[in-house]
């Protein structure tokens, strides 16, 4: 259903006002103001008002005037002066003060009324497309800038580690300390390798079309099981998995993926040190055309000032494990794509409890 255009109206002569309401009111939303003042206040209260239609000869302020002055508080609407004469100097300052679209003569012809109004829609529509972009190209920049010193620091410093261990290797003999090295080496290896994954689950997002496939919970929960066996028993956390599938479920397999093994990360990556019982859950329930997946820990938990940041790129809300920036980002551009949704309870030194909701396709 097309939004219906909504039109302002502005004139000190009271049979104008209900002339153009009259004629027009049935292919638009009209306001109707005798003044600019009044005029301000319907465009206050009424902030989709797209063409505003002024006349220049207003008591107290010229029509060139009152456009001029909106134009910094109310951008977006289209600007057509009503004259009854154009002489050069009217001509000249509405376009350079009131930045006027077109000027309309009085007395005005409907046909021409109507042709004005789907010629300044036309362009408001073009406007806030342009601005959409430009919005939308900006944040890709802000990206842009955050992509290239994440991987001038987190690509680099990993490499730049290895490459000092093997320089002091080479002047080593003892074993104890070439293994020393070794493990830092390692160290640094496991994060570009985790980094390198993060910018995998970045790209993938990014491919056109879904790649639709019917989802077995049980099958992917226990696959991720098995991922998780090795750190679960080294760490000795408990790592519980709950699955209620009562229908058959369509989705992109690696998006899913995706989503599961970076929050359940996160969940195993923020245990508390030294906690008696640290747990992580894993459940779904797919019923009535959708799937609720919760993924739930007794860890750190997250303060209540970063519960708002942690879905932005290359955030960071705890040092107790180094994480990429990457993870949650994902997971929201994920959900994005699925179009689903993400809800987060936490409580530091509690735990958190991620609950996704995603429809099947």
């Amino acid at each position: 259903m097309q939004t219906e255009i909504e039109i302002l109206y502005i004139d000190d002569e009271a049979n104008n006002l209900v002339g153009f309401k009259a004629n027009f009111r049935y292919d638009y939303v009209i306001h109707t103001a005798s003044n600019t003042a009044e005029a301000e206040k319907i465009l206050l209260s009424n902030p989709d008002i797209r063409v505003i239609f002024c006349d220049q000869r207003m008591p107290g302020e010229l029509g060139i005037d009152f456009l001029h002055r909106i134009k910094k508080d109310y951008p977006k609407p289209i600007r057509i002066l009503l004259t009854a004469y154009a002489d050069m100097d009217t001509v000249i300052d509405a376009i350079n003060k009131g930045h006027i679209f077109r000027f309309v003569r009085k007395p005005w012809m409907g046909e021409e009324i109507i042709s004005a109004i789907e010629e300044a829609n036309k362009f408001y529509v073009a406007n806030s497309l342009l601005e959409t972009k430009n919005q939308e190209l900006q944040k890709a920049y802000d990206e842009l800038d955050k992509f290239a010193y994440s991987v001038s620091h987190d690509l680099r410093d990993p490499l730049t580690g290895v490459l000092s261990a093997v320089k002091l290797g080479l002047e080593f003999n003892s074993i104890d300390r070439i293994h020393e090295l070794l493990t830092l080496m390692d160290s640094s290896l496991v994060s570009l390798d985790a980094y390198i994954d993060s910018l995998r689950d970045y790209y993938l997002l990014r491919r056109g079309e879904l790649m639709l496939s019917e989802i077995n919970f049980d099958e992917l929960f226990d696959n991720v099981r098995q991922f998780y066996k090795m750190y679960t028993q080294n760490k000795d956390v408990t790592f519980d998995i709950c699955v209620e599938q009562k229908e058959p479920f369509h989705c992109d397999k690696a998006i899913l993926e995706l989503i599961l093994h970076n929050l359940l990360s996160n969940a195993f990556k923020y245990q508390q040190k030294e906690q008696a019982n640290p747990f992580v859950k894993l459940s779904v329930d797919v019923s009535d055309q959708q799937a609720i997946i919760v993924v739930r820990d007794n860890g750190i938990g997250i303060s209540p000032e970063h519960i708002s940041d942690i879905f932005k790129l290359f955030f960071r809300g705890s040092d107790q494990a180094k994480g990429m920036g990457f993870g949650l980002y994902n997971v929201q551009n994920a959900l994005l794509k699925l179009q689903g949704s993400i809800d987060v309870q936490s409580a530091p030194n509690t735990g958190t409890t991620f609950t996704v909701r995603i429809p099947s396709k």
